[in-house]
């Protein structure tokens, strides 16, 4: 009888396990490698979204078994006035936010790819804000500095005009979260720095010795060459955006006549004070739709606009 050491290649090993060992050993290893991220996948994201999808279509309050009612739940909801209402001020915010915030970090990112001594320690703080996130410490301290008593209104005060409730009327509520949104570009403000520090010097030198101003080097080199990254930040944010709850939960709570009551206010009523399970989870399937829809529709207009070193692009 042959004896076959813990150490001999599995070619060695004679039978059927030698072959079975060869096929199936690379694979195995694989999955094994990939396990944790598997496992996570599937308990925490693919079972989640399965059994929401399933909750989107049932009669369901947490304190009753599910019941199955099919497509009513999204009937109902294109019949719900309160939807339309956050959908259009969630597609105001994002208008005016994401723009606005992508130019704040750009133009400071300009500013901090100069060589000067001590940059490091500017970009640093530039960067702090956005460290804290949207947590609810910076929402109540925004709420503070925008409320009657508030450092905003000191300052008007001093220079003679009346003090204005900038967070309790409908014309400035929005005001107050999208420069919320501007004041935390920090994230952005990094990926464009590092977009602009790979961007060639040659480019501008040649562009210099045409005899192009900056201006013209701002909108011929550094814009086309940093637009994959501004591609990158619009899809980011535009995602970002359309999940924005703390801030208009926190300062606003929906706002003066609902100016803030934006989409995710309206979904976290929904489940967990109304507690309408199945309709806050159809809710939330059709926000992912949209943003689905939005990030597509910025990929497909992107070959537009959008240039690569290997490509052309198209005007």
């Amino acid at each position: 009888m042959a004896w076959v050491s813990d150490t001999a290649p599995a070619s060695k090993i004679p039978g059927r396990f030698a072959r079975w060992l060869k096929r199936y050993n690379a694979p195995f290893a694989g999955y094994a490698f990939i396990s944790p991220w598997l496992i996570g996948f599937l308990f925490l994201t693919a079972y989640p979204m399965g059994m929401s999808l399933y909750y989107a279509m049932s009669d369901y309050d947490l304190l009753s078994a599910p019941e199955w009612v099919g497509m009513q739940n999204f009937d109902a909801i294109f019949e719900d006035r309160y939807f339309y209402k956050s959908i259009s001020v969630t597609f105001l915010y994002v208008i005016w936010s994401v723009p606005l915030r992508l130019i704040a970090a750009l133009l400071v990112a300009l500013l901090l790819a100069q060589k000067l001594r001590g940059i490091s320690a500017y970009r640093t703080a530039i960067y702090l804000p956005s460290l804290i996130g949207a947590s609810i410490a910076v929402a109540v301290l925004w709420r503070n500095i925008f409320g009657l008593e508030g450092f905003v209104n000191s300052i008007v005060s001093m220079l003679g005009f009346l003090p204005k409730n900038w967070i309790g009327m409908p014309d400035t509520a929005m005001g107050t979260l999208v420069l919320l949104s501007v004041w935390q570009f920090g994230s952005a403000m990094i990926i464009f720095l590092a977009g602009l520090k790979q961007i060639p010097q040659e480019l501008y030198e040649a562009a210099s010795v045409d005899g192009a101003s900056r201006v013209r080097k701002f909108f011929s080199i550094t814009l086309p060459m940093l637009s994959p990254v501004i591609l990158f930040n619009v899809v980011m944010g535009t995602i970002s955006a359309f999940q924005m709850f703390t801030q208009s939960f926190i300062i606003t709570n929906g706002g003066p006549m609902r100016s803030t009551y934006v989409y995710a206010v309206y979904l976290y009523e929904t489940a967990f004070v109304e507690f309408r399970m199945g309709y806050a989870s159809a809710l939330a399937w059709i926000l992912l739709t949209i943003v689905a829809a939005m990030t597509l529709l910025n990929f497909v207009v992107s070959k537009y606009w959008v240039f690569y070193e290997n490509e052309e692009g198209k005007s």
